[in-house]
């Protein structure tokens, strides 16, 4: 599309276009993983809401994740799939700066939320006699209440500073939605104040978890390796691997996004890594989460059976 001398009023969303004859396999591909996606989140937070053995502090924080996988999700893949069946392609300026404003609050809030699953399975590893009083109900929500809120605050902030940017030439997004970088990149005005807060306040919100994160697993590792019995350090690792290995995943995939120096920038590189953290992780999270947990397995199968005897 040719560059413009007015202000834009819409963007198009360029997806997968280098891809025309696929885009019904991808339709296919992404309606599974939407469908399996909201299919197991959806059934795991029904079941910690609904069964009382279940609210605990590890619980109400894995029904958060929950949350904002199916908010991740829903986020991207509705648009996505409309534009594979139909090309209708095209985003509202307002559609596209509510998908920032959301996607900044999602991605901030699960920093947050992960910090504190790591900082949850610190306390039930290193001081087992005293997890209830350093992680009782009241300081998972205020932990959830916080992560929650640095998240919207960060939003509001990225909004506020996206809608102050004209954009008054190409329309095209070359991504799967309106993120920041492609909108920074297709802006006419000056961007030089979101780029400083990206690398400067922004990294600080992510650095503060990551530390804490990182941290948590020191000591955590560290009271393992103190465990004689072999059985014993399988045991104890085995509540927290789930953790560590959507924290490996995510951690990995928005690294790999946002921290790639400028010379390796691809656009297609980035559309890879948005179908990993919006399409294929929050999938696989309640798999690696609830289905792996012994609690969850049994439950489920309770209801399983119950529902066959009603049946």
């Amino acid at each position: 599309m040719e560059a413009r001398n007015f202000t834009v009023t819409e963007f198009v969303l360029l997806g997968f276009h280098e891809l025309p004859s696929f885009q019904l396999v991808l339709f296919v591909i992404f309606l599974v993983i939407y469908v399996a996606t909201l299919t197991g989140n959806l059934l795991t937070t029904g079941l910690f809401c609904l069964d009382r053995h279940f609210h605990s502090p590890m619980y109400i924080l894995l029904c958060n994740m929950s949350v904002l996988d199916m908010s991740f999700t829903t986020m991207v893949l509705p648009k996505l799939l409309d534009i594979f069946l139909t090309g209708n392609n095209v985003i509202s300026y307002n559609g596209c700066i509510t998908q920032v404003f959301f996607f900044v609050v999602l991605m901030v809030s699960e920093y947050f939320i992960l910090a504190a699953m790591a900082y949850d399975r610190y306390v039930a590893i290193c001081h087992p006699l005293r997890y209830s009083y350093f992680m009782s109900l009241p300081v998972c929500f205020w932990m959830t209440l916080t992560s929650w809120s640095i998240g919207v605050f960060d939003a509001i902030l990225y909004t506020i500073l996206i809608s102050s940017c004209t954009f008054c030439g190409s329309n095209e997004v070359d991504h799967l939605f309106c993120d920041l970088k492609p909108l920074i990149m297709l802006s006419c005005s000056d961007t030089s104040t979101i780029e400083r807060i990206i690398l400067g306040p922004s990294a600080v919100i992510g650095f503060v978890p990551s530390v804490m994160t990182l941290v948590s697993y020191m000591y955590i590792i560290s009271a393992i390796l103190k465990i004689h019995s072999e059985e014993g350090r399988h045991k104890t690792f085995s509540t927290c691997s789930s953790h560590l290995t959507v924290i490996l995943l995510f951690y990995g995939t928005v690294l790999g996004m946002y921290m790639r120096p400028k010379s390796s920038y691809s656009m297609d590189q980035d559309k890879v890594f948005a179908v990993l953290y919006a399409g294929v992780i929050p999938m696989l999270n309640p798999f690696i989460y609830s289905l792996k947990n012994q609690e969850v397995k049994e439950a489920l199968y309770k209801i399983k059976k119950q529902m066959l005897r009603e049946s």
